[in-house]
């Protein structure tokens, strides 16, 4: 018997696994699928094989996610992002609604790079990464996790907050009031938990030079909420 048929009468005998199922909801890479098929003669005509059954679905070239049937978890949207597009973190609105920041639900999974900004859109939704220079990207970064325990990349409340505010397109440079009403008004974020986020954060991002008389003002209105929640 030639090595692809050993391998095909292993996993589709009663009661043996699918050699797909130990990576359950996490993305998987070309070379990730190669190792998995490594006793197979023909590695590229078994994947064509577990795309046409469902076993496989693309998300882009060269990077997959096991088939629905073949998944114990649901499908982790912000740990797609990570891998879909690199580097990257996940930021902007959808961080802000993940984290409580803002009330709206966001359709597409929104990210920053420092790479060029590129959209991609597949099978599972549309995801947006948005490019920000290298030293100003890399602050503020976290491990985020949702119910199943699967942890992603993901900029904290503070810095997904920082990135809406430089990645906003025609927003003049505001005063501390209009900076006040764009956070409360326009972004309707929760006062509660601006007044719980990590100060020493955007002070960091300010301390990049990138923006800073944006991020200065942003840095003053959180001082003064926050001292307002104090008092």
């Amino acid at each position: 018997m030639m090595p692809q048929e050993k391998s095909k009468a292993r996993y589709t005998s009663s009661g043996l696994a699918h050699p797909l199922q130990e990576f359950d909801a996490v993305p998987l890479a070309r070379e990730t699928l190669d190792g998995v098929l490594s006793g197979y003669r023909r590695p590229s005509d078994k994947v064509s094989e577990w795309l046409r059954e469902g076993a496989l679905q693309p998300l882009r070239r060269g990077l997959y996610l096991t088939g629905a049937s073949l998944r114990s978890r649901m499908v982790c949207l912000p740990l797609v992002a990570n891998h879909l597009h690199g580097p990257s973190c996940v930021s902007l609105d959808f961080a802000l609604a993940l984290h409580g920041l803002i009330p709206e639900g966001v359709v597409d999974v929104t990210s920053v790079t420092p790479k060029p900004s590129r959209r991609l859109s597949n099978a599972l939704g549309r995801f947006s990464y948005h490019h920000l220079p290298l030293h100003y990207y890399a602050v503020g970064q976290e491990l985020g996790a949702l119910d199943d325990g699967l942890n992603f990349l993901i900029a904290s409340p503070a810095k997904a907050l920082c990135d809406r505010l430089v990645l906003s397109r025609g927003l003049p440079l505001l005063s501390r009031g209009a900076m006040r009403q764009w956070l409360l008004e326009d972004l309707r974020c929760d006062p509660e938990l601006l007044g719980q986020l990590n100060l020493a954060e955007i002070r960091a991002c300010v301390a990049t030079g990138f923006k800073r008389r944006q991020l200065g003002t942003l840095l003053s209105v959180m001082e003064g909420l926050q001292g307002e929640v104090l008092a």
